[in-house]
């Protein structure tokens, strides 16, 4: 904010940020797992699964509003966001079964689908990132910017 002040791309960065963080609270005090019978680190964790989740949005609303221009390297760290959120949610999802919860509704263990739903919607707020930016590498290689295009920047 202070050195590289200029590279800041302040009339784009809009993205609001603090209702995200308010939701990823408040769904996380609703939907909590009980992971070690602590209500409080509980839901903790699940804040924070929810805010990794929302925490790619405000890069993915500058590049729209950038017109699709992405940096080598943030292009690099989102997509291995993408990848680490997969592997992420291929490991949770066979480790359901020892994910409980107090059910809201008997039978059914609504912490589990809040998790994987977590993991859906990260992977689906990627997938056309994720498209354009193999389409990048593919054609200029790794080390080039990338202009990803108005296809990318109409969709977010």
């Amino acid at each position: 904010m202070v050195e590289r002040r200029n590279s800041y791309q302040e009339e784009q960065d809009s993205c609001p940020v603090l209702p995200l963080m308010l939701l990823c609270f408040l769904l996380a005090a609703l939907l909590h797992a009980d992971l070690n019978s602590k209500p409080l680190f509980d839901m903790l964790w699940m804040t924070g699964l929810f805010a990794g989740v929302v925490a790619v949005l405000p890069q993915l609303w500058l590049i729209g509003k950038t017109g699709g221009r992405v940096e080598a390297l943030t292009g690099h760290y989102i997509a291995a966001m993408a990848v680490s959120r997969a592997l992420n949610g291929m490991f949770l999802w066979v480790a359901r079964r020892d994910i409980s919860c107090k059910p809201w509704i008997f039978g059914f263990n609504h912490a589990v689908y809040a998790i994987t739903f977590a993991h859906v919607l990260h992977i689906l707020f990627l997938a056309d990132f994720a498209f354009f930016y193999v389409k990048a590498v593919a054609s200029k290689g790794l080390t080039s910017d990338m202009d990803l295009g108005n296809d990318l920047a109409q969709w977010v």
